[in-house]
C-alpha cells in the first residue's frame, strides 16, 4: 500500500454496482485519483458484505438497487456488523424512497452517479473524518424533506432550555450543523479551532445518542430547535 503526497495512506474502497460497466468505470476513475486505494468491487449486496468480512475497507461506495441483496439491506448489514468500515451510496436515484432509508440503514454518504471524481474523494475523506459526505443537491432535499410539517402537527413551543442537558455552546454548534454547515465554517463562525468544534459534537452527539449529522438535523426539528422555513 502507498502513501500520499502527505503522508496519509489511501482510503481502502470497495465498489459495489451490479451493472458491469458503471462498476469498471468507477473503478477506474478512483485508480486515477490520490487518495484512494480500490481493494475490491462487487457485483450485488451479498458480495459487498461478503467482501468488507473479508477485506475490511474503510468505505463502500454503494449502489441501491442490485440483486440478490439490495444497497439498503447492505448497507445495514455492514454497518451493523462492520462498524468501522463507512457506506457512500454511490446511485442514479436521488429521491425520496432511495435516500432516507439509506440513510436510516447507515449510510453517512449519498452522492448521485453523476458526480465527478472529486467530489466522491471529498465524501470518502468527510465521512472519514466523522463528517457526512452528502452532495449539496441531497443535503438540500434533506433539510427540505426535514423542514415539512407532519400532516397534523401538534404545535410545540420552542424549549426554554437546551434538551438533555447540552449547553448553549454544544446548541449552537447542532444548530449551525442544523445549517449545513462544515466543522470548518462552524469554527470560522465561532472564532473557534476546528479541534474544539470536534470536542463540541462528539459531547453533544453523547449527551443525545446521536451518530451522525443526518441524525443531528432530524433531531434539532423533532425538538422545535429549528423551524421550518416562512413560504
Amino acid at each position: 500500500m502507498t502513501e500520499t503526497e502527505e503522508g496519509k495512506k489511501p482510503a481502502r474502497v470497495v465498489v459495489a454496482d451490479d451493472q458491469t460497466v458503471v462498476r469498471e468505470g468507477i473503478v477506474m476513475l478512483l485508480g486515477l485519483l490520490p487518495g484512494v486505494e480500490v481493494v475490491g468491487a462487487a457485483g450485488d449486496g451479498e458480495e459487498a458484505v461478503r467482501l468488507v468480512g473479508e477485506l475490511a475497507p474503510d468505505v463502500v461506495l454503494m449502489d441501491l438497487r442490485m440483486p440478490r441483496c439490495d444497497g439498503v439491506e447492505a448497507t445495514r448489514r455492514i454497518r451493523s456488523r462492520y462498524p468501522g468500515t463507512q457506506v457512500v451510496v454511490l446511485t442514479t436515484y436521488a429521491d425520496d424512497e432511495s435516500l432516507f432509508p439509506a440513510l436510516q440503514a447507515g449510510a453517512r454518504g449519498y452522492l448521485t452517479k453523476d458526480a465527478g471524481g472529486d467530489e466522491i474523494v471529498r465524501a470518502v475523506e468527510s465521512v472519514l473524518s466523522g463528517d457526512a459526505g452528502l452532495s449539496p443537491s441531497v443535503q438540500r432535499r434533506l433539510l427540505e424533506r426535514l423542514s415539512q410539517p407532519e400532516p397534523t402537527p401538534a404545535p410545540t413551543p420552542a424549549p426554554s432550555e437546551p434538551p438533555d442537558g447540552l449547553t448553549a455552546r454544544e446548541t449552537e454548534v447542532l444548530l449551525l450543523i442544523a445549517d449545513g454547515l462544515s466543522n470548518q465554517e462552524i469554527a470560522r463562525r465561532l472564532h473557534v479551532s476546528t479541534a474544539t468544534v470536534k470536542t463540541h459534537i462528539n459531547n453533544l452527539f453523547s449527551k443525545t445518542g446521536l451518530k451522525d449529522r443526518a441524525q443531528a438535523v432530524r433531531y434539532a426539528f423533532s425538538k422545535g430547535l429549528v423551524r421550518p422555513p416562512v413560504k
